[in-house]
C-alpha cells in the first residue's frame, strides 16, 4: 500500500502559538488524526528545524515542519465479501449508504464485519493508505447505530482533498432524527462546546472549555410526544448531534446512552419497543469532487426501520403536524 514518504508543512500565520499536534491534525495536507500524529511525534517522526519535538510544542509562524510517514504494513483487516449499498463510485472515491449496526473500522475485539472489511474486498485493496492499516480509505466515521452516507477514498490525493474539505467545513452534512418530546420552535441552532463527560469518560457532553460545536435544526413533522427533525452539522465533534439534542431536553429516540430509550409502541407496556437503535440517519452530503472540483450532492433515503417508526408514531398518536 505504498512506501514511506515525508510531508513538509509550513506553519502559517494562524499557527502562531498553537500546539503542533493540534495544528497538524487540522491541516489538509496531512490528513491524519491527532492521535496518530501524537504517536508519530513520540516516535521522533515529526521535526521542526531538524529537531524532534513534543506534542505540546508551540509553533511560530513560518516554521517548517517535516512529518516522516512510515511505509504502511499490510492491512490487519481481512477482505470480506459483504454487500455494500454504493450510491456513487469512480477511480478516486466512493460513497455508500451504511446500514445501522455496521461498525466502520476494526477496533478492539471487533475484527470482522466492518465497512473496512467490505471495502477491502470490493476495492481489491485499492484504498487510500492515509488512514493507516486499521482505517484504509476511511475519511470520516458514523456511529455503529447511525445509518447513512459515508465517503471512502481510493487514492491518497482524494483522501487529502476530502479530509481538507471536512476540516475546512465546506462539506454540507445533513441528518434526519426522531427525538423525544415536541420541539416547539420551527427551527434554530444549538451552540454548545463539546468535550469528554466529567465523570463518564466514554461519553461526551456540553462542557465549559470543550471544543466549539454548532448544530442547526428544523422541524419536519411533529407527533404527540416526538418530533422528526432535519439537522445540519456545522462542526464535526464526536457524538455532536446526540449530545446537543440531549442537552436541550430532546434526546434521540433509541439513544440509550444519551437518554433516548427505545420507546414503546402506542405507549402500552408489553407492546414491544418502538425502535431497536437510535433514530439518526446521515441523509445528505454535499462536497467538491476531490479531483475535478465539481460540486456534488448525494442523498440516502430513510431506511425501513426509520420509516416504520414514523408510521408507528402516526398510527399511535395521530397524523403528524
Amino acid at each position: 500500500m505504498g512506501e514511506g514518504r515525508t510531508v513538509v508543512v509550513e506553519a502559517r500565520a494562524e499557527a502562531e502559538g498553537q500546539r503542533i499536534d493540534a495544528y497538524l491534525a487540522g491541516h489538509p495536507s496531512v490528513g491524519l488524526s491527532r492521535a496518530r500524529l501524537q504517536r508519530l511525534i513520540h516516535d521522533g517522526a515529526v521535526t521542526v528545524g531538524g529537531r524532534a519535538v513534543k506534542p505540546s510544542r508551540l509553533l511560530r509562524a513560518g516554521e517548517g515542519i517535516s512529518i516522516a510517514l512510515p511505509a504502511l504494513k499490510p492491512a490487519s483487516a481481512e477482505p470480506e465479501p459483504i454487500a455494500l449499498h454504493i450510491l456513487y463510485e469512480d477511480d478516486h472515491f466512493l460513497v455508500l449508504d451504511k446500514p445501522a449496526g455496521m461498525v466502520v473500522h476494526p477496533a478492539g475485539r471487533v475484527r470482522s464485519g466492518t465497512v473496512v472489511n467490505a471495502l477491502l474486498h470490493h476495492c481489491a485493496g485499492a484504498l487510500s493508505g492515509i488512514g493507516g492499516v486499521e482505517r484504509p480509505g476511511i475519511v470520516h466515521r458514523l456511529d455503529k447505530e447511525t445509518s447513512g452516507l459515508l465517503i471512502a477514498a481510493k487514492s491518497d490525493p482524494a483522501h487529502l482533498s476530502l479530509t481538507g474539505q471536512f476540516a475546512g467545513r465546506t462539506v454540507g452534512k445533513s441528518y434526519r432524527a426522531i427525538v423525544l418530546g415536541v420541539v416547539k420552535a420551527e427551527g434554530g441552532e444549538i451552540d454548545g462546546p463539546i468535550g469528554r463527560h466529567p465523570i463518564d469518560r466514554k461519553r461526551m457532553a456540553v462542557v465549559e472549555g470543550g471544543r466549539e460545536a454548532l448544530t442547526t435544526y428544523r422541524v419536519v413533522e411533529r407527533f404527540d410526544a416526538h418530533t422528526h427533525l432535519g439537522l445540519v452539522l456545522r462542526t464535526g465533534r464526536t457524538h455532536q448531534i446526540r449530545v446537543h439534542l440531549a442537552s436541550v431536553g430532546h434526546p434521540i429516540l433509541g439513544d440509550s446512552i444519551y437518554g433516548g430509550g427505545r420507546g414503546r409502541r402506542g405507549g402500552r407496556a408489553g407492546s414491544g419497543p418502538l425502535v431497536a437503535r437510535q433514530m439518526l440517519h446521515a441523509w445528505r452530503l454535499a462536497f467538491n469532487h476531490p479531483i475535478d472540483g465539481r460540486r456534488m450532492a448525494l442523498e440516502a433515503p430513510l431506511p425501513e426501520d426509520f420509516e416504520r417508526a414514523l408510521r408507528d408514531l402516526k398510527s399511535s398518536h395521530g397524523a403528524g403536524r
